[in-house]
């Protein structure tokens, strides 16, 4: 069904057949045909898909924040992690990762441009990319706010993050780390709780 696009829902509003009891019922009062009805259909089976599932390496990485918003919310998933390692320590030219290699070359990556973390609904619907499927995790399970306007902060503070993110990755190219986390991470934190 998820695969024709319809909704469980649906199922509940197709038309089902008399029962034979009905229809001897109708006959008995001078009601339809006076024949004898077929057996009814059987009510089309609802099959149970599987739970929620989160695509991403055995890192925490951009998925950890999704990992920590699913187990808030109390939902069933699933945490798929493909293996991830070095052939030769910090060398990117020898990176180990056989499942998602194996995943790009079938296909399964192909709504992420090939890459991960992705999000694996009830239905097999795909949601590709981290900010994306946060946002969708937090609505789905009530953690983007009351209101239009609340959403709107947390969106606003998401984006924060992506700012802080992206200025430890400019320390960390400057190769800065230390001075960012003795600095720049602390003066981060003091403007984003100003706006609080």
């Amino acid at each position: 069904l998820a695969i024709l696009g319809k909704a469980p829902s649906s199922i509940a509003r197709t038309k089902q057949r008399p029962s034979p009891k009905s229809v001897e019922r109708r006959s008995s009062l001078g009601v339809g045909s006076s024949r004898k009805a077929k057996p009814p259909r059987r009510a089309p089976q609802i099959i149970k898909m599987a739970k929620l599932q989160l695509v991403y390496f055995d890192l925490r990485g951009i998925a950890e924040k999704i990992r920590y918003m699913l187990a808030l919310s109390g939902a069933e998933w699933e945490d798929n992690r493909y293996s991830f390692a070095f052939g030769t320590p910090g060398d990117f030219s020898t990176i180990i990762r056989p499942e998602y290699d194996a995943a790009k070359a079938s296909g399964f990556l192909d709504v992420s441009l090939g890459k991960i973390p992705i999000l694996v609904l009830e239905d097999g619907t795909k949601i590709p990319q981290s900010k994306a499927i946060e946002r969708y995790v937090a609505k789905k399970f009530g953690l983007m706010g009351a209101t239009d306007a609340e959403a709107a902060f947390i969106d606003a503070l998401c984006e924060c993050e992506r700012d802080i993110r992206d200025a430890y990755q400019k320390a960390k190219a400057a190769k800065e780390v230390d001075k960012w986390f003795a600095e720049g991470l602390p003066e981060w934190l003091r403007q984003v709780e100003k706006g609080l």
